[in-house]
């Protein structure tokens, strides 16, 4: 089961990172998914959310650097990499490379993710795209 969910997990945040696929999110989300960092609701709130960023940085690319997995959770860390080439969190584009840490942990079910945790430095990605000093 733990493979099998690293794989799930895997695959969901390569779709959506590296191939931008918001498809993946009806496929591999449950219908009562609860994203506990932001307070989501439900597949169509994370697609908003997950587009939102994917706006900000469309060329974002991910590499996955360390997962484990116990019991029904999966630990990932990731590194992503883009340009600021949209509107993020009220910040017009500014073409500035941005590279950050994400770790997450995402919780699932009948091969379905139900509930994730994001932590990723906001305070840093806006430092480097040179909203704050």
């Amino acid at each position: 089961m733990s493979k099998q969910n690293k794989e799930i997990v895997c695959r969901f945040l390569t779709e959506l990172q590296v191939n931008k696929n918001l498809a993946v999110i009806d496929e591999l989300v449950a219908d009562n998914f609860v994203g506990r960092t932001a307070d989501i609701h439900g597949p169509a709130e994370l697609k908003k959310v997950v587009g939102d960023n994917m706006s900000a940085f469309p060329g974002m690319t991910i590499t996955i650097e360390d997962q484990a997995a116990e019991d029904d959770l999966v630990f990932t860390r990731y590194t992503a990499n883009g340009l600021h080439e949209g509107v993020y969190r009220g910040v017009l584009p500014t073409g500035q490379p941005v590279t950050y840490t994400v770790v997450t942990i995402h919780r699932l079910a009948n091969g379905k993710i139900m509930e994730g945790w994001r932590v990723v430095d906001r305070l840093d990605i806006v430092h480097q795209i040179g909203a704050v000093s």
